[in-house]
């Protein structure tokens, strides 16, 4: 199996399952018990958010662990609307499901809910958003990086537009955290450990003082008094390990995948045509079309090629990409698109291996269909 689809999730690194085993193992105990064995384990938590924080790299903020980054945007959404008496919230048409269907819920409940379009570099227009972005916002919600077309958004702009009419800035950075620099103005920053080689169902929320929005789940308050639940120190230990590795390789991890991104390329000819910016954006993330490509059949028929026609949560719903139809596409042109995603642990060969088999199929494909 060649894996490329890591944007969907990312294998976990060695490291990280040697810094989880011990808590799964031995050390068992509940965190939030006051017994020798409980503070070792919330010790190690604390240790794992050190961390966190560290890869994070913004002064003045704390981070609150979650069950994944969907938890954290809807935590952020929701908390933020509910402590402010304004009623709108700024958003772009692109955003992942987890901040577009918040937004849904939201406007049922009577939010006025702004979805930036953008154009067909996949980038939104500024000056949309700063006619959008006025006294009656009270958050704006970005993505850094996208997480199926790649493009990088200029979130660090956006948390300008957002303040000056006092605003706060979320930004989701799932896809952005320890592959391109963290941007500095956010207020709040979605994050989840499954995609810096980290394990799976722990995520978080990073927090500027005074920007913290209100508790989305209650009961015993156990995560700095505004996130219940029974921490799992071996989740948050992975996803300590994870975030100290990501801004220990971050360079080297960003010269692999320009070097892959070269390699997948060149094995595309021109009839391949890539989707959103080819310039601001993650290398890592490599989103296809071949015109009359049905997309779908392609994968099926290469099973031994781990690579998706896009988000894996919304993969199986049969819909066109909301994300390639924003940027102008047909329904048609959007199911002939195909998503690669490469990183750490991609080599060159098989990369190149994969391509030459992804393209030899399509022809395949087009030419039974002449």
């Amino acid at each position: 199996m060649i894996y490329l689809d890591y944007q969907a999730t990312t294998p976990v690194a060695p490291e990280v399952v040697a810094a989880m085993r011990p808590w799964i193992e031995e050390k068992f105990a509940n965190p939030h018990s006051p017994s020798t064995w409980g503070r070792e384990a919330a010790a190690a938590i604390e240790v794992a958010r050190d961390r966190i924080l560290t890869a994070v790299g913004l002064d003045e903020g704390r981070f609150a662990f979650t069950s994944g980054a969907t938890e954290a945007l809807n935590w952020a959404i929701k908390g933020t609307i509910e402590r402010s008496e304004r009623r709108r919230v700024v958003t772009i048409a692109t955003e992942h499901a987890a901040v577009l269907d918040t937004c849904d819920w939201i406007e049922g409940q009577g939010i006025a809910v702004v979805r930036l379009p953008v154009g067909p570099d996949g980038i939104v227009d500024l000056n949309e958003a700063e006619r959008a972005i006025d006294e009656r916002t009270a958050l704006v919600a970005a993505m850094l990086v996208n997480n199926e077309i790649g493009v990088i958004q200029p979130v660090e702009r956006l948390a300008e537009l957002a303040h000056q009419v006092g605003a706060v800035m979320l930004c989701d950075a799932v896809q952005g955290f320890g592959r391109v620099p963290m941007p500095l103005g956010p207020d709040l920053i979605a994050l989840s450990a499954h995609k810096i080689h980290g394990p799976k169902g722990i995520g978080g929320l990073w927090m500027r003082k005074g920007a913290e929005p209100r508790a989305l789940l209650h009961g015993g308050g156990q995560e700095l008094g505004v996130r219940s639940g029974t921490l799992s120190p071996a989740l948050c230990a992975g996803f300590g390990e994870a975030a100290r590795l990501a801004s220990e390789c971050q360079e080297r991890d960003r010269d692999h995948v320009e070097k892959l991104w070269e390699v997948a390329l060149s094995s595309f000819s021109d009839n391949w045509t890539i989707n959103g910016s080819v310039t601001s954006r993650y290398h890592g993330n490599l989103n296809l079309r071949l015109d009359g490509l049905d997309a779908a059949r392609l994968i099926a028929e290469l099973r031994n090629i781990a690579f998706s026609l896009g988000s894996a949560c919304a993969s199986g719903s049969g819909r066109p990409s909301h994300v390639l139809r924003a940027l102008g596409l047909t329904e048609r042109q959007a199911h002939s698109s195909i998503r690669l995603g490469f990183g750490r642990y991609t080599g060159e060969a098989e990369l190149r291996s994969a391509c030459r088999h992804i393209v030899r199929v399509a022809r395949e494909q087009q030419e039974w269909a002449a």
